[in-house]
């Protein structure tokens, strides 16, 4: 039986901070302090990997890859790999959320500045060897080389998607590929440096969490994006026809957040190629994520069990069909390759049977949220409800937050709630995770903004909202010694943490 622990999702770019998006830096070792008082031993991030159009960590450049935008300047100064005076002009927080064109801008300057000092100073203080060794690790063989080609690639090319690069390079000619590594060696050995200097900061801040006896659960969504490293590199594993163009892509039915359905726009897998090789892209990528993290939480877990799929060019989701995933034949060669998997799987949205059979085949883990649990009286997620081996949450990154959610529901629908959870109306958000934490989940996660009693100006993701997503931070201050105490509190009286 797994101990009973409670967790907070926040994502790092939502963490306070001067620099226009939070980082990895002295903000996320607050953090943690702040979390490891409030009796948490779990800290659940968004995906990790580099953000293009949208600035959604769903639809990343790469599977592998770290974002540059989470590299702390803070560190760089403390390490010598950057001046001081380079921190000048930073941009500051819009309203209190993320800056994102400002962030993206400053952060490639100065991260251009500290590879000039790395450079300029033959990487002192053993920045040089730790670097080569980053390169040659075995782990990293299967993408670094090609991510960053393909990053310097999109430099080249004014950031356009890599189908309208050149046909030889769309196509990735070989003699085209030679040409560009030598005529872009430089812009290569940045974006490898980029990456060490990620996976360096990351490192460390995970192990900050280890010693406060925090586990991080990571996040690896299903699909990935059309304009990525992954499908450049290896088309074939994609559903694309003779011009590299989608022929089929992903998204859900009509469902809670659209009555459209979710248009996601990603291309979906050639399983039966990927079977075909004995699953190996996937065991390379979970191995990856399993490297970065102490439990994974897989995203859209029924798309393995059958997925949707949208013609290409439709507008919405609504004429997509149901077809068969690879089901247990991709865990079996996972298990296979990378032995017991600390997986958490999302089973959420439009939940057909195979589903259920799926998740039970595997072991897994899934997941319930409780501000469903009020649409049907019957409601698997309801907290009476759920079984011992679950993840659950009070929302998820895709939900308002419970304050903005308990205010925009009817007044019938309100006296519900509260006569389920107690409390008044004005100490809802903490009521709903009291409900949450005495349920019989093995693990009780809850979005930072709630037990900060935050409303929807703080959500993170409206599924169905083009822009304007992702940008929440956590306000200055906020993470008071207070609110950390009262959550460690519900979490000793409901065994999932251990009396101070």
């Amino acid at each position: 039986m797994t101990a009973r622990s409670a967790g907070i999702i926040l994502h790092p770019t939502s963490l306070p901070g001067p620099y226009g998006i939070g980082d990895l830096g002295p903000e996320a070792d607050r953090f943690l302090d702040w979390a490891a008082a409030a009796g948490q031993s779990v800290w659940q991030v968004l995906p990790l990997g580099p953000t293009g159009y949208g600035n959604s960590p769903y639809v990343g450049l790469s599977a592998f890859a770290g974002n540059p935008l989470l590299i702390a300047p803070d560190l760089l100064v403390a390490e010598g790999l950057l001046p001081a005076a380079s921190l000048d002009g930073a941009p500051a927080a819009s309203g209190g959320r993320v800056a994102f064109d400002a962030a993206i801008d400053w952060k490639g300057r100065i991260l251009r500045r500290s590879f000039e000092e790395f450079r300029a100073s033959g990487g002192g203080s053993g920045a040089r060897a730790a670097l080569d060794a980053f390169r040659a690790a075995p782990e990293r063989a299967g993408w670094l080389a090609d991510w960053a080609l393909f990053a310097a690639l999109k430099e080249r090319h004014g950031s356009a998607a890599w189908h309208d690069w050149p046909p030889d390079l769309k196509r990735r000619e070989p003699s085209a590929l030679a040409r560009a590594a030598k005529d872009l060696a430089e812009e290569i050995e940045f974006h490898v440096y980029v990456q060490f200097l990620f996976a360096r900061q990351w490192s460390r801040v995970r192990g900050e969490a280890a010693r406060r006896g925090i586990r991080i659960l990571g996040d690896a969504p299903i699909y990935v994006a059309l304009d990525s490293a992954d499908v450049w590199v290896d088309p074939s594993l994609f559903q694309l026809d003779d011009d590299l163009r989608p022929i089929a892509v992903a998204g859900v039915p009509p469902d809670y957040f659209s009555e459209t359905g979710q248009l996601w726009g990603n291309p979906l897998y050639r399983w039966d190629r990927m079977e075909a090789d004995g699953f190996a892209w996937w065991i390379r990528r979970v191995r990856a994520e399993g490297a970065r993290c102490d439990l994974l939480r897989i995203d859209h877990f029924r798309g393995f069990a059958s997925y949707w799929s949208i013609p290409a060019g439709d507008e919405t989701a609504e004429r997509g069909h149901w077809v068969p995933g690879p089901r247990m034949r991709l865990f079996d060669a996972l298990r296979a390759a990378l032995g017991d998997l600390p997986l958490v799987a999302e089973d959420l949205g439009e939940v057909t049977p195979d589903v259920p059979e799926l998740l039970r085949d595997t072991g897994l883990p899934g997941m319930r949220v409780l501000q469903f649990g009020f649409d049907s009286w019957d409601s698997q997620h309801a907290p009476h409800r759920y079984p011992e081996r679950c993840v659950a949450y009070t929302g998820t990154h895709d939900n308002d937050t419970a304050l903005g959610w308990f205010a925009g529901r009817g007044a019938a629908a309100r006296e519900a709630v509260l006569d389920y959870v107690g409390g008044a109306a004005r100490d809802v958000a903490w009521a709903m995770i009291r409900a949450l934490y005495v349920s019989a989940a093995e693990r009780a996660i809850v979005p930072v903004q709630d037990p900060l009693e935050l409303g929807s100006e703080a959500r993170m993701n409206l599924p169905a909202r083009a822009e304007g997503n992702w940008a929440f931070r956590v306000p200055p201050g906020a993470l008071t010694p207070e609110c950390a105490a009262r959550l460690r509190r519900l979490a000793e009286l409901s065994g999932r943490a251990r009396p101070a």
